[in-house]
């Protein structure tokens, strides 16, 4: 680890922003198959495949078996990941894409909440005065809805999307421990693997086969899905969760293109305006001194 903690820190942000330019076009995908097939059978076959093509390559890269200690954040991990996918998801059909990723973008900062609460770090006045700017940016995405006249099942959707950010807080705390224990090509892989058996589960009563119209864009999802969680395992092994969390922002600027060109979706003024509170709130709350990295090798 020493050889790879001397890499330029600006290399590891490069390549967690492109891990979330794939895993925002990945979005765009997801949306239309969840409108087309449901949430559950678009995120089941894309595990499935994904799963698939991670295993290919985990296994071409030499595939050896994880360690108990990787094991066990895999596992984490990956209970998180299908809880949070299936909320964001089933909250994205409902919701304009900007205002979705916009409404995410409060998981940095529960991040540092959360990082205070299982690896024990310091939480400020800082942090505390951030959380409260960022929820009055929420407060503003969400005074929009109405003018959005997105009815009921738009605040239904808000409401999945931002139960989702929970997780992702949780998922991005996790995401930084799993990237000490475990190499990139092993995340990829094992992430989708425990992904699609959790959701077998409910395979008897709820997967169906899809048309064979959307395979392809299935397909896609699932690489889209695979490289991006290889970019980001490897990104967060070698720069600070932190720094690196600050690449979410970018997602926005993909969310609203897309969700224009894709589905014909405008970005509403307090979509802007709240966003711009919320990333200004993060960004405020993570000025604050780095957890020494022997207290988060140490937990779990």
């Amino acid at each position: 680890m020493t050889a790879a903690r001397a890499l330029s820190p600006a290399l590891a942000f490069a390549v967690a922003a492109a891990g979330i330019g794939l895993f925002s076009i990945m979005d765009a995908f997801m949306k239309a198959l969840t409108l087309a097939i449901g949430v559950y059978n678009a995120l089941f076959w894309r595990a499935l495949l994904a799963a698939l093509i991670g295993g290919a390559v985990w296994r071409a890269g030499g595939g050896r078996r994880p360690t108990p200690r990787a094991l066990r954040l895999h596992l984490t991990r990956g209970a998180i990941t299908t809880a949070m996918a299936l909320l964001f998801f089933w909250g994205l059909a409902r919701v304009p894409m900007a205002q979705a990723i916009a409404l995410t973008y409060v998981a940095p900062l529960l991040a540092l909440l959360l990082g205070a609460l299982f690896l024990h770090e310091r939480v400020g006045t800082r942090v505390v005065a951030a959380s409260l700017a960022a929820l009055v940016g929420v407060g503003v995405i969400l005074a929009g809805h109405a003018r959005l006249a997105l009815g009921p099942e738009g605040l239904h959707g808000a409401a999945a999307i931002l139960a989702s950010a929970v997780l992702y807080a949780a998922n991005l705390v996790v995401a930084r421990l799993q990237s000490q224990a475990a190499d990139a090509r092993e995340i990829a892989f094992v992430q989708s693997a425990v992904l699609a058996a959790l959701l077998a589960l409910a395979a008897p009563w709820l997967a169906a086969v899809p048309p064979v119209a959307h395979w392809w864009q299935i397909a896609v999802a699932a690489a889209l899905a695979t490289g991006s969680l290889f970019l980001l395992g490897w990104a967060y092994a070698h720069g600070e969760t932190g720094f690196l969390a600050t690449t979410e922002y970018t997602s926005f600027v993909y969310a609203a293109l897309l969700g224009w060109a894709v589905f014909g979706e405008r970005v509403a003024t307090t979509t802007l305006a709240g966003a711009a509170i919320i990333v200004a709130a993060c960004l405020y709350g993570a000025r604050r001194r780095a957890a020494p990295r022997p207290a988060l090798e140490g937990t779990a």
